[in-house]
């Protein structure tokens, strides 16, 4: 579903309350991404129940009911926990992994909002959502006529939302701290290898984990062992470094102000390389694509960011080459700052030796 808008976990907030009690609402998104919270969300906000159910786990019955013979009659009986009377919201989550009878009880509940004899309460919402990944041969493709009778949007991972939520929801202080400082790591596509993949949720998981040690409990070993079996390998190798950065007092801050220095003890190799990584991902956050007219603030920083350059080519050519290299995201640092790098090392290197 390439077409549909994709929205922040705010903006996704904003449409669900304007449109989804009107007309129903199909969110695509990756797992873990907090399709299902958002919606829960929206269903306490209008102060009704969310019903959620998986279309993976769902038989025709489960939304139809059971056959039952009333004076010589054949009738559907629903599902209770379908069958209310006060309004709620009814979410169906991976619908589109849901096998054809399933999708097409879906549809008719959308078409007529009946369920055999059983009619929505006046009020009710219905909302459905799923994932078009990887593996979506997998899943059993939408029949035309319920794509074309729901709104769809796409919800995106979003740092500054979520940061916004964690605030009030309890998030430990060294995953904000991390994610703060690498926002790109807050999701990651799902592996096909069966290996953790980073995601909104897995990061939920992994504060409630670090926060379950208490102070005293919490050492290097226990956060290294919690991040390798909740996030991306890579992430959580250098989560695991940020946490003995922190423990250490190394900061890429104080290093910007020249304050301190790259840590260049063989035993800091991995913080090093942690450092490396969040430098160059601040270089991408915050160097301007167009290097023309740079104020006075951004040519300190660039001066800066060249001078840190010089000192990490010293320590590790390997390291200061992945800096400039092109990431496996895609992303490089802008032209003009490759070319000044390259016009004005010589002169800082001249300048260091005097």
């Amino acid at each position: 579903m390439e077409a549909a808008k994709s929205l922040t976990p705010g903006e996704l907030s904003q449409f669900l309350r304007r449109v989804a009690p009107v007309r129903p609402v199909f969110i695509w998104g990756p797992p873990g991404i907090g399709k299902s919270a958002l919606v829960e969300d929206f269903a306490r906000s209008a102060g009704m129940e969310c019903l959620l159910l998986r279309g993976t786990q769902l038989a025709q019955e489960d939304i139809v009911g059971v056959p039952r013979v009333e004076a010589g009659v054949l009738r559907f009986s629903p599902p209770a926990a379908i069958a209310r009377k006060e309004p709620y919201c009814l979410y169906l989550d991976e619908l589109n992994a849901a096998s054809q009878e399933v999708q097409r009880a879906f549809q008719r509940l959308i078409n007529s909002r009946r369920i055999g004899e059983f009619t929505l309460p006046e009020g009710s919402v219905v909302i459905g959502a799923g994932y078009r990944g990887k593996k979506a041969g997998e899943a059993a493709p939408l029949a035309s006529d319920l794509i074309n009778r729901m709104a769809h949007v796409q919800l995106q991972a979003n740092a500054k939302s979520w940061l916004d939520w964690a605030e009030g929801a309890g998030i430990h202080p060294l995953v904000k701290d991390y994610i703060r400082l690498r926002s790109d790591h807050l999701w990651s596509n799902p592996s096909l290898d069966e290996e953790p993949f980073s995601s909104p949720r897995a990061w939920h998981i992994l504060s409630d984990a670090l926060k379950s040690y208490g102070n005293e409990g919490l050492n290097e070993a226990v956060v290294e062992t919690l991040a390798s079996g909740l996030i991306k390998p890579p992430h959580a190798r250098q989560f695991s470094a940020f946490n003995r950065q922190q423990l250490r007092s190394w900061d890429l801050t104080s290093m910007f102000r020249g304050e301190t220095g790259w840590p260049d003890a063989p035993e800091e190799r991995d913080i090093l390389f942690f450092l490396v990584e969040s430098f160059r991902a601040r270089l991408i956050r915050e160097l301007p694509r167009d290097g023309i007219a740079l104020g006075q603030e951004t040519r300190a920083f660039t001066e800066s960011a060249k001078r840190l350059f010089l000192q990490l080519s010293a320590i590790s050519l390997e390291l200061a080459q992945l800096v400039v290299a092109r990431g496996e995201d895609g992303r490089v640092l802008p032209d003009w700052f490759l070319l000044e790098l390259a016009r004005d090392l010589p002169r800082l290197v001249t300048a260091k030796a005097s």
